[in-house]
C-alpha cells in the first residue's frame, strides 16, 4: 500500500508550491540535456578538448540517466519520494558547480557523470511527487501543467544557454542551476508532502522495482560499449582496450538479461514484458528515433558555430521551432493516434523527419536561417511531433496497467540509450576524431555523413512501424 499523503487541491498554496518544485527540477534536467550541445565548441576550444572529450561530455550524463533512472524511482518509493527527489536536486546542483569550475576535460566529464546520477534521482521523483500528492480529481491537470511548462523550459533552454555563452561563458549554463535548485529545495521543504510505497520493504510487487544489481549491470553494459565506440577512432578498432571494453559491455548486457529473467517479477525490468512483441518493437523503434535526434543535435550545434560561423545564441535559436511544434502539436498527434491507431503516425513521422535532415545537409557557410535552416528544422519538428505522443501512448497500452510505471521508465531509458549510442558511434562512422571538429573541411564531411546516417535510421524506423506496429491490445506478462 502507499502511505497516506495530503490530497493537494488545485489553487492552494501547497499545490502551487509542489508544482513549482517539480517544474523547476525538471527544467534543470531538460536544460542540461539540450543546452550542452550548444556549448560544445566553446568549451572544447577553452579546454583543448578532442572529439572524444566532447562525446563524453554528453554521454557521461546520458549514461547515468539511462542506467539509473529506474533505480532512482525505486529509491523514492522505498525511502520517501520527497526525500530522494530533494537529494537528487542538491546532488545535481553540486555537480553542476563542479562542471562550471572544470579546469580540464577529465574534470568536466567526471562532473557530468555525477550530474547524471543526480538527474536519475530527481527525474522520476518530479513526476512521482505529483502523482502521489495531488487529489485524483486534480492530478491530471497538475501533470498536464507540469508537462507543458517543462516543455517550455526545453524550448527556452538552447536560447537561454546561447545567450549565457555569448554574454558570459559556457560555465554559466551550469551555474544557472544553483538558483533554480535553491528554489526547488525551499519549495519542496515548505510545500511538498512526503510519500512512499510501504510494500517496497516487504514481499510482492513493490520489491520488483528495487534491483541494484540490474542497474549496475545495465550501466556496465552501456558504459563498456560506449567506451569502445568512442575510443576506437584514436586507438584503432582492433586495439586491446577497445576490444576488452566492448567484450565487458556485451557480457554485462547478457548477464543483465539472465539476472532479470531469473528474478522474474521481482526484477527492475520484468522480462515477461517482452512477451509482448509490440512492446519490444516499440522500444527498438524508440532507440532508432532518439538516436537520430541525438546525432542530429550533436552535429548541428557544432557545425553551425565552427563552419557556418553562427553565434551560440543564433545556434540555440535554430532548433526552437522544432520544440514549439512538439509543444503545440503533441496532444493533437496523440488524439489522431487514438482515433486511427499508431501505425500511420509512426510510419509517416520518421519519413518527414528524414526529409528534413536531408534538407539540412545542404547548409553551408553564409547560409540563411530562413531559407536554408528553418525548412529542414520545421520538417524534422513535424515528423517528431507525429511520433512522440503516439509512441508513448502505444508503449503504455502494450502492457498491463500494473506495469505502466516500469514500461514508461524502460522506454525513457531506451530513448536515452539510443541518444548515448548515437553520440558514441556517429563520429566513428563518419571518420571524425581528435580536433577534427575545429577543421572546417573535416567537420563538413562528418556533418553531412552523420545526417545521412540519422536519416537512414529514421527510414528504418518507418519501415519497422509500417510492418510491425499495430493498435495496442493490453497484455498481461507472465509472473
Amino acid at each position: 500500500m502507499t502511505s497516506p499523503a495530503p490530497a493537494l487541491r488545485t489553487g492552494t498554496a501547497a499545490a502551487r508550491g509542489t508544482l513549482l518544485a517539480a517544474i523547476l527540477a525538471s527544467g534543470m534536467v531538460f536544460l542540461d540535456t539540450t543546452v550542452v550541445n550548444v556549448a560544445l565548441p566553446r568549451l572544447g576550444a577553452e579546454l583543448g578538448a578532442t572529439v572524444a572529450d566532447l562525446q563524453w561530455t554528453v554521454n557521461g550524463y546520458l549514461l547515468m540517466l539511462a542506467a539509473f533512472v529506474l533505480l532512482g524511482g525505486a529509491l523514492g518509493d522505498r525511502f520517501g519520494r520527497r526525500r530522494v527527489f530533494l537529494l537528487g536536486v542538491i546532488w545535481f546542483a553540486a555537480a553542476s558547480v563542479l562542471c562550471g569550475l572544470a579546469q580540464g576535460t577529465g574534470w568536466l566529464v567526471a562532473a557530468r557523470f555525477l550530474q547524471g546520477a543526480g538527474g536519475a534521482l530527481l527525474t522520476p521523483g518530479s513526476l512521482a511527487v505529483l502523482q502521489a500528492s495531488f487529489h485524483p480529481d486534480d492530478r491530471g491537470r497538475a501533470i498536464g501543467t507540469w508537462a507543458g511548462l517543462s516543455g517550455v523550459s526545453t524550448a527556452l533552454g538552447p536560447l537561454l544557454g546561447g545567450w549565457l555563452i555569448d554574454a558570459l561563458s559556457w560555465r554559466w549554463i551550469f551555474f544557472i542551476n544553483v538558483p533554480l535548485a535553491v528554489g526547488v529545495v525551499l519549495a519542496g521543504l515548505r510545500w511538498v508532502p512526503e510519500s512512499r510505497d510501504e510494500d517496497v520493504s516487504r514481499t510482492g510487487a513493490g520489491r520488483r522495482r528495487f534491483d541494484v544489481a540490474g542497474a549496475l549491470l545495465g550501466a556496465v553494459g552501456l558504459g563498456g560499449v560506449t567506451y569502445a565506440l568512442i575510443d576506437a577512432p584514436a586507438r584503432g578498432v582492433g586495439s586491446l582496450p577497445v576490444l576488452a571494453s566492448a567484450l565487458v559491455g556485451l557480457v554485462a548486457a547478457v548477464v543483465f538479461v539472465l539476472v532479470e529473467r531469473r528474478r522474474g517479477d521481482t526484477a527492475m525490468l520484468p522480462t515477461g514484458l517482452f512477451t509482448s512483441r509490440l512492446f519490444s518493437v516499440l522500444n527498438i523503434f524508440t532507440v532508432g528515433v532518439y538516436a537520430a535526434l541525438a546525432g542530429f543535435s550533436f552535429f548541428l550545434a557544432v557545425y553551425l558555430q565552427n563552419v557556418v560561423g553562427w553565434s551560440a545564441l543564433l545556434t540555440g535559436l535554430a532548433t526552437v521551432p522544432m520544440t514549439v511544434l512538439l509543444l503545440l502539436g503533441s496532444s493533437r498527434a496523440g488524439a489522431l493516434s487514438a482515433r486511427i491507431g499508431p501505425r500511420l503516425p509512426l510510419t509517416v513521422g520518421p519519413v518527414i523527419a528524414a526529409v528534413g535532415l536531408l534538407l539540412l545537409r545542404r547548409v553551408a557557410p553564409g547560409a540563411s536561417y530562413w531559407v536554408d535552416v528553418l525548412p529542414g528544422v520545421l520538417l524534422f519538428g513535424v515528423g517528431l511531433t507525429l511520433v512522440v505522443a503516439p509512441l508513448t501512448a502505444s508503449v503504455l497500452a502494450a502492457v498491463a496497467d500494473r506495469f505502466a510505471g516500469v514500461a514508461s521508465g524502460f522506454n525513457n531509458a531506451a530513448s536515452r540509450a539510443g541518444s548515448l549510442l548515437a553520440v558514441a558511434a556517429l563520429p566513428l562512422l563518419v571518420g571524425l576524431s581528435g580536433t577534427g571538429y575545429e577543421q572546417r573541411g573535416a567537420l563538413t564531411d562528418a556533418y553531412r555523413g552523420a545526417l545521412l546516417w540519422c536519416a537512414g535510421l529514421l527510414l528504418v524506423a518507418a519501415v519497422m512501424a509500417a510492418l510491425l506496429i499495430h493498435r495496442p491490445v493490453k497484455q498481461e506478462p507472465p509472473g
